[in-house]
């Protein structure tokens, strides 16, 4: 196999994962411009990599080493070298790779609160760097017309999506999912944003009414997708 294919199918390994938990972005991107299809998803796909790394797991020393070979990876991106995958979609867009390097910490700092459960709002100052490195990506990637919107909506949400399990009784995850989605994001952002966000929303709904979060019908996601996309 070449090298290049190799390359292909590593990146299709990471895109794979994130299909898997969002099924509903085959429906929902019909909604984000063709030309930043590919983008949203290898973006989306990134956040979703350092979220498992800061929070997934009972032992968080793999996890924290993962995040300081990604910081030495952004700023690798922005010197113009790539080593990971993702990096063939994302390397040479305008985003400044090496302020959002210097914010990743933020995730290890909210780690054990998060597994505690505090209140959602008690992390949004120290999430606030990382937030504001990330929206500001957005804009260079999807909307550079738009003024970034930053909050830590995306961030807390894949925590009480994918790591509720791990980290607290069905009745904490419920009572912090009710709190996190009272607090979501109305059509705030880039397309891509507001449509993810928007489908975090429903899930989170699911979490706090049933205390699952599988995902959406095809007609609730085109409903809720096409909803965001208009604001």
């Amino acid at each position: 196999m070449s090298d290049v294919s190799t390359v292909d199918a590593d990146l299709d390994d990471f895109l794979g994962k994130w299909r898997g938990r969002w099924p509903e972005w085959r429906i929902a991107q019909v909604f984000v411009p063709e030309s930043q299809r590919a983008t949203a998803e290898a973006w989306l796909a990134l956040l979703q990599e350092w979220t498992d790394a800061a929070w997934a797991g009972d032992d968080p020393t793999p996890g924290f080493a993962k995040l300081i070979w990604w910081q030495e990876e952004l700023l690798g991106w922005s010197k113009g070298v790539r080593r990971h995958p993702l990096g063939r979609v994302l390397q040479k867009q305008p985003a400044s790779w090496a302020t959002l390097a210097t914010a990743l910490p933020a995730l290890q700092a909210v780690r054990e609160p998060l597994r505690a459960w505090a209140a959602p709002q008690t992390l949004d100052a120290p999430l606030q760097p990382l937030a504001v490195a990330i929206a500001d990506c957005e804009r260079a990637l999807f909307a550079p017309e738009a003024a970034p919107v930053a909050d830590a909506f995306a961030l807390l949400a894949a925590h009480a999506l994918w790591y509720r399990d791990e980290a607290g009784a069905a009745k904490a995850t419920k009572a912090w999912a009710q709190r996190l989605a009272a607090s979501a994001p109305q059509r705030a952002g880039s397309r891509p944003r507001r449509i993810h966000d928007a489908l975090s929303h429903a899930r989170l709904q699911r979490v706090a009414t049933r205390g699952e979060a599988s995902a959406l019908s095809p007609m609730t996601a085109l409903w809720r997708s096409w909803r965001a996309a208009r604001g």
